[in-house]
């Protein structure tokens, strides 16, 4: 079992820039935290979880990223594997990107393909508001 707790969230104005951080623990015997694909999602009010960004690991560089056309070019996507915590770096913000923002990750290993889909994550963590005002 996998534990994901989020931090970083809070109230910004359009324009500013926040970074959320999650950090993981408790993951299976045996498997490092690196091995993990880690995802970013959102949901605003009324709204459907919608994907945001995620970043696989492999040995030759720091992880392949994959972000959703709404932030691509304002978010990074990055982690830091010796303290398994994963970053959102959210830059040029906008009011549409109010949301409670989460943490996950896949149960299983991937190769050649970055899940981006909210039913292909089985970890998730309990969520920070992110509210941006205009």
């Amino acid at each position: 079992q996998v534990q994901l707790v989020e931090s970083g969230g809070g109230l910004m104005q359009a324009g500013g820039a926040l970074r959320l951080s999650c950090t993981a623990s408790g993951r299976a015997s045996g498997r490092a935290f690196s091995s993990y694909v880690m995802g970013w999602f959102r949901q605003a009010p009324g709204k459907e979880r919608e994907f945001v960004a995620a970043i696989s690991w492999n040995s030759w560089n720091s992880g392949n990223t994959y972000y959703a056309d709404s932030v691509k070019g304002r978010f990074t996507i990055s982690r830091d594997n010796a303290k398994n915590t994963v970053y959102l770096q959210m830059d040029s913000l906008k009011p549409e990107d109010t949301a409670v923002y989460y943490c996950a990750a896949p149960r299983g290993y991937y190769s050649g393909y970055t899940p981006h889909s909210t039913d292909e994550y089985d970890y998730w963590g309990q969520g920070t508001q992110v509210t941006v005002s205009s």
